[in-house]
């Protein structure tokens, strides 16, 4: 697809890279869109965070904030090669501004080589209308799941021979492989670097060692792992879920997910939640366990060729 024209931006507004000093004000922006298109907020500051601690990561090159005054209202980042996020102020929507960070983080990542250039949108909100018109095809679905308040994932006792426990920093590099190999058996992408992965996972703002959890096989090797957190709005919600090929289907996800749930409702939290995609064919496991679609997200992508 040719490159987009870039509109010119509405007088009074101004652009300037994003620094570690805006995260409240940007979690605030993304979770006021949130509310506006899903009817509730899941951002939170430390997932900026934790994004941004990444050593692979220059937010100074990778983003940019639109202003109006001192408020920022709206902003994109690229994230990844193939990957970006965006978002603007529901107030300040049909003003062009989507139309010019889509078009100024495509001529950015097509100077890094990249081909093909994509974000995640609600289904049928402004953003994934706005990328509709912009030529932006469906990669793949994705869904965020919820276990129902005073719902439970059944118990389901693990193999001779497993264990399950909270994870060590002796650990950290098994399940680093684990997890990647697991998702790299779907995701196009290169592997993460520990050191990238770490910031996400162990590094996160906030982590306690209750976060992450592992089985391990009859070898006393790790083959299973869940990292999760509690939520403000008292969720608990589990960022990531593998298994090792080798090692499924045996219930250590289901054990997994009981456990992380578990020690999130023993933390405070009403709910529990994750969220999956069209490439991993797990929609059916969280179904079975009980779990049921809250919104469904679309991931628009667009050739830069």
């Amino acid at each position: 697809m040719s490159a987009i024209s870039r509109p010119s931006l509405s007088p009074g507004l101004t652009i300037r890279p994003l620094t570690l000093d805006d995260a409240a004000a940007l979690t605030e922006l993304i979770a006021e869109q949130e509310r506006h298109d899903l009817g509730r907020a899941d951002i939170e500051e430390a997932d900026l965070l934790g994004d941004w601690q990444r050593p692979s990561h220059d937010l100074a090159t990778s983003s940019l904030g639109v202003l109006d005054g001192q408020r920022i209202v709206g902003y994109v980042e690229h994230v990844d090669v193939e990957r970006y996020d965006a978002a603007v102020l529901p107030s300040y929507r049909g003003r062009g501004i989507g139309t010019w960070l889509a078009t100024w983080v495509q001529d950015l990542a097509r100077s890094r080589g990249a081909t093909i250039l994509g974000m995640p949108v609600p289904e049928a909100s402004a953003g994934d209308r706005l990328l509709t018109a912009l030529g932006y095809g469906v990669r793949w679905t994705s869904w965020v799941l919820r276990l129902p308040e005073g719902a439970t994932v059944a118990s389901r006792p693990l193999p001779d021979g497993y264990a399950l426990r909270v994870a060590t920093p002796a650990d950290h590099e098994q399940v680093w492989t684990v997890v990647e190999d697991a998702f790299l058996e779907w995701s196009a992408r290169e592997r993460a670097t520990i050191e990238d992965f770490g910031a996400q996972v162990w590094g996160r703002p906030g982590s306690e060692p209750w976060n992450l959890q592992v089985v391990t096989g009859p070898d006393g090797a790790v083959v299973g792992v869940a990292h999760a957190w509690n939520t403000p709005d008292a969720d608990t919600y589990v960022a990531k879920l593998a298994v090792a090929r080798a090692h499924r289907s045996r219930g250590l996800a289901q054990a997994l997910l009981v456990a992380a749930f578990g020690e999130g409702r023993a933390r405070g939290a009403t709910s529990s939640s994750l969220s999956t995609d069209s490439r991993t064919g797990a929609r059916t496991l969280y179904e079975h366990a009980g779990m049921r679609t809250e919104s469904t997200w679309v991931h628009r992508a667009v050739s830069l060729s």
